[in-house]
């Protein structure tokens, strides 16, 4: 059970580790040979030259500048200053966005924090209630609603407060959404041309017997968008060849190495060893043995590169089509295609440094199996991370861990140990075990099947907060005060129970509860403060406390969602302040307050309804583009670029990577353009030749030659 005294060592602890992540920035980010580490955006924008070229050799590796040492923390007030919208013209409305992620915690939280301390603090402290009860528990408790006694009118304080705190969260998170909102739209009808804005993609293309899936593509938006269809891009499946390739670079890289290597000290070849990471097996000369492999992967390279281009299966039932204008594009995402609503679905593309190539190649039909072994594989992930979790809160019983190694009770006993087992120790711990969760979610996203990189990222974030809440949470809590209040539990009398009752499926229900639980739960509030401190302060301390700099300097980000990951922020702090109210209203029932439940009850209710008014009123700005806006960018561009070759810019847009700058990557691009004033449509259909009828297998219906013949007539 942590104190004072732990959780004051605990923040001692990690407002150190705090600050030597910020003096180690600021002293790195002055060394001459880091500068293309932590500002290479200025290098590609050309508004930087290397400090390493010329001079002393010692100068191109550490600064000797001792004037610049003593203003090193200089870039703070500048980075702090620096306005909005010069940060969304450097670094993109996602990096704005996530900052004020940081700035709507304090909003929320800064105002709360002071009105607890000033209410909410004075009618906890002023009680004696953990002292009469027999429950283990420390002074820091005492601040907490444990130590209001069962039936005290009290509680009435916090009740107000809790109104107090939903409304406040309320408010704020409305301006929010329309501060966002409202920046989301200002920035897209700023933004510079990309593919992605008048690119759909199409997936679920039904197969037809007698075209191929470009020729399919390409008949079937010439007969349903005429006016605005413009050229595709069929999806090959090429992981395996990128496979190929990603290795054959990670060979060049080595070869290069040991060429430099060898330059260095021509007396001398290098040698490697062909096992497990360079460590194990026959050991070879290094350049021989690269050299060999790359020539290797470069045959294998060539023959599956020609497979590709001869074999049609390679050809996946998906294509990227581009459109001559924004609303075209816009028309043809948001709408739906055929009378059959599960072929030639369409959706918004990804821009092409977004997309997730090796997802394209799985077949459609499969994706629903895969979410579904995905969330049961999730759920057994949740369920066994509770074996860690429970060992974490072990840690924060001492009594557990002298009971299991004696030996340690003299040490443990220290009061510098102590503070340090109880306040540090099990947030570090937790931390460590949730170290490989982000990649292991990454992968259950990936065998999902989604087929963008901030899809991926944000499925990922959403698994990663559901696992919060109930692993680090509910976890937590259950198993923290469980093994802190176990002797109480089992000593106590069956007259210190309370009776709740509840209905399953119509069948009243007796739930018997500890009164003490209503007490225990509180306490695990200091754990939750130590956690905070180790993954706030000491976890990510470092790059909140260089954030800023980081991100308009150092990361040059994947891709560029304009602060689609908003509506997920908005609805995960909705959850949790729902969660927060139910929580209060269990606590206040094992309280005795039960009378105010219909009080209560009444906050979840209205934060679910201002929840589904956000929603209603400001989430489509986030997953559909108004036809207005994107008429009026198109008009805008058409004036002032009359002569823009827009299918030049678009054709080879969505090429994959693997096939980018090859000699033969016109084999993979459509490069013919069909007329606009074309009537007729030409096809291979051997039944109806210049005919805008779609196979029979697409389940779109169109009219038939003659028809078209007699109505020209006419």
């Amino acid at each position: 059970m942590a104190t004072i005294r732990d959780i004051g060592l605990s923040a001692a602890i990690n407002i150190l580790s705090a600050v030597v992540f910020l003096l180690a920035f600021a002293f790195l980010r002055l060394q001459p040979i880091n500068d293309r580490v932590y500002f290479p955006k200025w290098y590609l924008k050309g508004a930087r030259e290397s400090p390493t070229h010329g001079g002393a050799f010692v100068r191109k590796f550490v600064n000797l500048d001792m004037r610049s040492y003593f203003k090193f923390l200089s870039w703070m007030p500048a980075a702090l200053k620096m306005p909005e919208d010069e940060l969304i013209s450097h670094a993109g409305l996602d990096s704005a966005i996530y900052l004020r992620i940081y700035l709507v915690g304090l909003k929320i939280f800064a105002p709360i924090s002071i009105l607890a301390f000033i209410v909410l603090v004075p009618v906890n402290w002023t009680n004696d209630t953990l002292d009469l009860l027999a429950v283990q528990s420390s002074n820091i408790d005492k601040l907490s609603i444990s130590n209001i006694p069962a039936r005290s009118k009290r509680f009435i304080a916090h009740l107000t407060m809790a109104y107090v705190f939903t409304f406040w969260t309320c408010y704020v998170l409305l301006r929010e959404y329309e501060i966002v909102a409202k920046m989301r739209l200002r920035f897209l009808a700023s933004e510079k041309r990309r593919p992605d804005q008048f690119t759909v993609l199409v997936r679920n293309i039904p197969p037809d017997p007698d075209e191929s899936i470009g020729e399919l593509v390409e008949h079937f938006f010439l007969v349903n968008h005429p006016d605005h269809y413009l050229t595709h891009q069929v999806v090959y499946n090429a992981n395996k060849l990128a496979k190929l390739v990603k290795e054959k670079t990670k060979m060049q890289n080595w070869l290069d190495y040991y060429q430099l290597k060898f330059e260095r000290n021509a007396s001398k070849r290098p040698t490697t060893k062909t096992g497990f990471l360079g460590c194990f097996g026959s050991k070879v000369d290094a350049i021989e043995y690269y050299t060999s492999e790359i020539e290797r992967i470069e045959s294998e390279e060539a023959e599956e590169r020609e497979k590709i281009v001869k074999d049609p299966k390679s050809v996946v039932p998906a294509a990227f089509v581009s459109f001559r204008s924004r609303w075209g594009a816009a028309v043809c995402a948001q709408t739906q295609q055929t009378s059959n609503p599960t072929v030639w679905l369409t959706e918004w593309a990804p821009e092409p440094r977004d997309v997730y190539w090796d997802n394209l190649s799985i077949p459609f039909v499969s994706l629903t199996v895969r979410r579904l072994i995905v969330a049961v594989a999730f759920f057994f992930l949740n369920f066994f991370y509770v074996i860690p979790i429970a060992f974490v809160q072990s840690l924060a019983n001492l009594e557990g861990i002298e009971k299991a190694a004696p030996f340690l009770k003299p040490l443990i006993e220290v009061p510098t140990i102590k503070s340090f087992i109880q306040g540090f120790l099990p947030g570090i711990a937790l931390k460590i075990f949730l170290i490989l969760l982000p990649t292991i979610l990454m992968f259950m996203s990936k065998v999902e099947g989604l087929t963008s990189i901030s899809s991926l990222e944000r499925r990922s974030a959403s698994k990663y907060y559901i696992f919060l809440f109930f692993n680090v949470f509910l976890a937590s809590i259950i198993a923290g005060s469980a093994l802190e209040q176990l002797k109480s539990y089992i000593h106590q009398s069956a007259n210190e129970y309370v009776l709740i009752f509840a209905t399953l499926y119509a069948a009243p229900l007796i739930i018997v509860i500890p009164k003490t639980i209503g007490v225990a739960i509180p306490m695990k509030a200091t754990f939750f403060i130590t956690y905070i401190m180790v993954d706030g302060w000491a976890g990510v301390a470092g790059e909140i406390l260089r954030l800023k700099p980081l991100i308009i300097n150092v990361y040059n980000q994947e891709y560029e969602s304009a602060a689609a990951f908003w509506p997920s922020v908005h609805g995960r702090i909705i959850t949790a302040l729902i969660v927060s109210q139910l929580l209060l209203l269990g606590l206040l029932s094992t309280k005795g307050a039960g009378q105010s439940t219909p009080v209560l009850l009444v906050l979840p209710v209205v934060t679910f309804y201002f929840h589904k008014y956000c929603k209603n009123r400001y989430e489509p700005t986030f997953v559909k583009c108004p036809l207005q806006e994107a008429m009026k960018k198109d008009t805008l561009e058409r004036a002032r670029e009359p002569g823009f070759d827009i299918k030049g810019y678009l054709i080879n847009a969505y090429i994959h990577p693997v096939f980018k700058g090859d000699d033969d990557d016109e084999k993979f691009s459509i490069v013919d353009e069909t007329e606009a004033e074309q009537v007729l449509v030409p096809t291979k259909r051997q039944s109806r030749r210049n005919t805008p009828v779609p196979s029979k297998y697409n389940g779109s219906e169109s009219p038939s030659l003659p028809e078209i013949i007699n109505d020209q007539r006419l």
